[in-house]
């Protein structure tokens, strides 16, 4: 009979010195990391070091060690041999954010390749995969061979699922944290976000870290603190890292949901679509073009002349879908109009993401489906002055019977004031990137 293994640290030691405010050791808290993966310290464990992480927080290096464990757990990439800068972004997610799908073929424009391995959604934040499966044809799931083809080739960009081998640990924290009640722990945000994005072995990094009532930090400060955080994880693990702030306390654009937000991310495309979504666009990839040595690209350029298209359209034929076929429309719809004449004072975020889900644009868990046609297409945003009965926005569903409760979420979520002498002056939109942050 096999002697049993001797671990080389206690779980309950470890939960104690951070619980009591101090910092855990490297090698222990590696042990940690590496054990609850492999399924020797339980969730139960898991969950009151979580707590203790919440309440008690981690200093940097306890952050980068914490990460590095998590990378270890699974496979790291690497493309050194395509032969090109690589740079990805990433978002922590907002209401309307379909900046990924413009983004990723407008940088690979300029010979930089662009590996983006995205998520599904859940909740009222939409998720990249869910909206370009809206697209006939298109296939999420890639191997690497076919992932560093697609980057290595004419197209240069990849928009698909990370694969599983990527920080396991991650995936099973990940859940853990979601039913704890310490999903909002800036060292647990960090390291979950950023041990997938340097395991994925990108020479570079570009955050978008929203702030504002629709994102995932309400309080620009918090916003700043994790920007700081992950910023430092990536330049800690020799991935050139960047962020911005960006304001989501208004829904991005004029679409919500999926099939929608590819339509106008194809607007972008084609040197059009609302203001705010092309802003958005443009900063981010002068930032990611600027790692990649090439600050003074003229992205706005590849918008307006086609080029950005037509590498949309490479990229999307690559993975199986037709960029020419009709997208899924709903069956039904409802017309909220303006009751008055006045000018739009407020839409927050997040009640336009939560009716948006209640649509069917959503999923309330991993495993339900989405309805690719459902979503709110905005008419007007704060500073448009309206008159009684225009369009205020339209409601999207397969089935009618979704619009009580959606409509319900956005009771009281957007207001019409009186019209009056500078009102659209005075509500102009402020710009959406506040800050960029470097190490």
């Amino acid at each position: 009979m096999n002697a049993p293994v001797i671990e080389p640290f206690d779980a309950v030691d470890v939960i104690r010195a951070k619980r009591d405010g101090g910092a855990v050791g490297e090698a222990a808290l590696r042990w940690m990391i590496d054990a609850y993966t492999r399924g020797y310290v339980s969730d139960a464990q898991m969950a009151s070091f979580a707590m203790a992480i919440f309440q008690r927080g981690m200093e940097r290096d306890e952050i980068r060690v914490m990460t590095d464990a998590m990378i270890a757990t699974g496979e790291r990439m690497s493309f050194a041999d395509l032969g090109k800068r690589t740079v990805d972004k990433h978002s922590t997610g907002g209401v309307g954010d379909k900046i990924t799908l413009p983004l990723a073929p407008l940088v690979a424009v300029f010979g930089v390749a662009v590996p983006q391995l995205s998520g599904r959604g859940l909740g009222h934040t939409g998720g990249t995969l869910d909206k370009l499966e809206s697209i006939p044809g298109w296939r999420a799931a890639l191997s690497n061979d076919e992932m560093f083809a697609q980057m290595q080739g004419e197209v240069g960009a990849v928009i698909c699922a990370a694969g599983s081998g990527l920080a396991p640990a991650d995936k099973k924290l990940y859940a853990l944290r979601d039913v704890t009640g310490t999903v909002e722990a800036i060292p647990l945000i960090a390291s979950s976000i950023m041990s997938k994005k340097i395991a994925e072995g990108t020479d570079a990094l570009v955050l978008d870290v929203k702030f504002g009532n629709g994102a995932f930090m309400q309080d620009i400060d918090r916003a700043r603190e994790l920007a700081r955080t992950m910023v430092a994880l990536g330049t800690d693990s020799g991935v050139a890292t960047t962020a911005l702030l960006t304001d989501m306390n208004v829904p991005l654009g004029l679409a919500i949901g999926n099939a929608n937000e590819v339509r106008e991310s194809v607007e972008v495309l084609a040197g059009g679509g609302p203001g705010d979504v092309r802003e958005l666009t443009v900063a981010l990839a002068r930032e990611m073009l600027a790692l990649a040595g090439q600050p003074d690209a003229d992205v706005e350029a590849a918008l307006d002349d086609g080029r950005a298209m037509d590498r949309w359209n490479a990229m999307i034929r690559a993975q199986d879908g037709d960029p020419d076929a009709p997208l899924p429309t709903a069956r039904e719809t409802h017309v909220v109009r303006s009751a008055v004449d006045g000018v739009v004072t407020r839409m927050d975020a997040l009640p336009f993401g939560v009716a948006a889900w209640r649509l069917g644009a959503g999923r309330a868990r991993a495993q339900d489906p989405v309805i690719h046609a459902a979503g709110i297409d905005l008419a007007v945003k704060p500073g448009a002055r309206v008159s009684a009965g225009q369009t205020l926005f339209t409601l999207s569903a397969d089935d009618d019977a979704r619009f009580a409760r959606a409509l319900q979420a956005l009771d009281g979520a957007y207001e019409v004031g009186h019209a009056s002498t500078g009102s659209a002056t005075h509500l102009q939109r402020p710009p959406i990137v506040r800050e960029r942050i470097t190490a």
